[in-house]
């Protein structure tokens, strides 16, 4: 994949205006697929939750699931979205591997939701509203998996598996209309958008909402246009993207490699592009198709969906609150400091502390395992949080752990590794690593006087009044006792033994 030239970021800004388009789709996690009765299960077997409605065998007749029309509801309803009374399902054809039928049911021309707005807060403490053009149901494809090559993309693959345990899972498509305005901040109020999006699916309890399975993936259009230019630019769709950091850095990506193009006397091709990780970068997919090119017809097997008004109402009731109102609630309940809290929900810590605090953990603790060794471990290893293998829960015990004063803190992040290498619960490896802190008296001042031996005038400094120099002592023992000994309790002794 050849390099692209790249536009420093303040240069593209300067001379052009960005536009942003954002696509979510979402997977619903209901028990069974959209249209058949096959098990909605990750993970399981490929090709054992299949059935002749979801391969597209002749002859065979779809059902709508009624839970997944419910769920798409109470997602347009969060959204601030109207319900339409009636909406049809039509069949979208284009022929891919993934795609069993040759087509995919969805809806065109009456979605679901349609008509409605959220509003999102950036890093920075900017407000935008993104106003949403529609949320429609569709049945989501299946998997391909690349073989040989060095990408894991079909391109210089030898072959390619096909899994359609995913073809027919209710899938949910949240589409905006043109983003205006966010100008230097457009790539984070993209993933702002996601995030929020991720909070609602997931406080709706409609979606697992587990980015990197794919539950909640964005399709980021983005296009320039010279300032002053009233006609949009040639836009780019880079695809499935299911990270928020990789949106954030797709949609940076984008822009400057269209400025760069453009500056140069270029033309934007309108195509699909994928987002590559590894490179930080995008690479060309196919030509974008309009809906014309879709062939979108009404789906003859499928009777119209309306949704009554005692559903709906029904369904509204049920919301839980929004995520500016929860973000607000949780602010006050945990007292972390503006900035502190500010940090938490742009890293996309939120929804763990709050499992962790829920487990049991105090909210600076959880604070403090999240946004710091967690984080630094896997930034190190070049991961988002959320496939660290370690769960709130887990994380909560180790800050119990601490608290209780079974451990201290370099014990716990041996035991956070041991936990993450998957060796155990952190009670097990405490156990099995006889990791618990010394606080026997006995055993502390076996091991101070031994300390005390060593440096006979410490105690003399602190008669004194030098009451620092018990820290020699209290690292001496510390290092004999391999960092078990319980600090605190030490400095006690050493001070009681000045005094006697």
């Amino acid at each position: 994949m050849a390099k692209a030239n790249l536009m420093d970021y303040d240069k593209a800004l300067e001379l052009y205006e960005v536009v942003i388009g954002l696509e979510v789709h979402v997977e619903l996690n209901t028990n069974t697929k959209m249209f058949c009765g096959c098990k909605n299960d990750f993970g399981d077997e490929p090709n054992t939750n299949v059935c002749p409605i979801c391969i597209g065998l002749p002859g065979s007749l779809p059902v709508v699931n009624r839970k997944a029309v419910e769920s798409s509801i109470s997602i347009g309803l969060s959204l601030g979205c109207q319900i339409t009374p009636t909406g049809g399902f039509s069949r979208k054809n284009y022929f891919y591997p993934d795609l069993a039928k040759n087509y995919q049911t969805s809806q065109f021309r009456d979605p679901i939701a349609f008509d409605g707005q959220l509003d999102v807060e950036v890093p920075s403490g900017n407000k935008f509203t993104v106003q949403i053009e529609r949320a429609h149901m569709e049945e989501d494809a299946g998997k391909l998996t690349h073989i040989g090559g060095a990408t894991g993309r079909i391109q210089g693959a030898e072959y390619s598996l096909v899994d359609y345990n995913r073809a027919g899972v209710p899938l949910v498509e949240i589409v905006t209309r043109p983003v205006f305005g966010a100008g230097a901040e457009a790539p984070e109020l993209a993933a702002a958008y996601v995030r929020s999006i991720r909070e609602i699916v997931k406080a709706l309890g409609v979606s697992d909402a587990r980015m990197e399975r794919g539950n909640v993936r964005c399709d980021a259009n983005v296009s320039i246009r010279p300032h002053g230019q009233e006609k949009l630019g040639t836009r780019t769709e880079t695809k499935n993207v299911n990270s928020l950091r990789s949106i954030e850095r797709a949609v940076r990506y984008e822009i400057q490699r269209q400025a760069a193009i453009l500056s140069a006397g270029g033309t934007i091709t309108q195509e699909t592009r994928h987002w590559h990780e590894d490179k930080g970068s995008t690479s060309a997919g196919r030509p974008k198709s309009d809906a014309d090119d879709y062939r979108y017809f009404p789906e003859p097997d499928l009777v119209p969906v309306e949704p009554s008004t005692e559903l709906i109402e029904k369904l509204r009731a049920l919301l839980p609150e929004n995520p500016a109102d929860r973000r607000k609630r949780l602010a006050g309940e945990w007292g972390f400091a503006e900035m502190e809290f500010r940090d938490v929900v742009n890293a996309g810590l939120m929804d763990f502390i709050e499992e962790a605090v829920a487990a049991g953990a105090k909210p600076q603790a959880a604070r403090k395992w999240y946004s710091g060794e967690i984080a630094r471990i896997a930034n190190s290893e070049d991961k988002d949080v959320s496939e660290m293998n370690i769960t709130p829960s887990q994380v909560a015990e180790i800050a119990t752990l601490v608290e209780s004063g079974k451990i201290n803190d370099r014990i716990a992040r041996e035991v956070l590794s041991a936990v993450l290498a998957g060796e155990g619960s952190p009670t097990e490896i405490v156990s099995s690593r006889n990791l618990e802190v010394v606080s026997d008296d006995g055993a502390l001042i076996a091991a101070i006087d031994e300390a005390l031996a060593k440096q006979p005038d410490v105690l003399e400094k602190i008669r004194e009044g030098k009451v620092q120099a018990a820290g020699a002592v209290i690292g001496a023992v510390m290092q004999a006792m391999k960092g078990q000994a319980d600090a605190a309790r030490v400095r006690e002794l050493v001070l009681e033994r000045a005094n006697q």
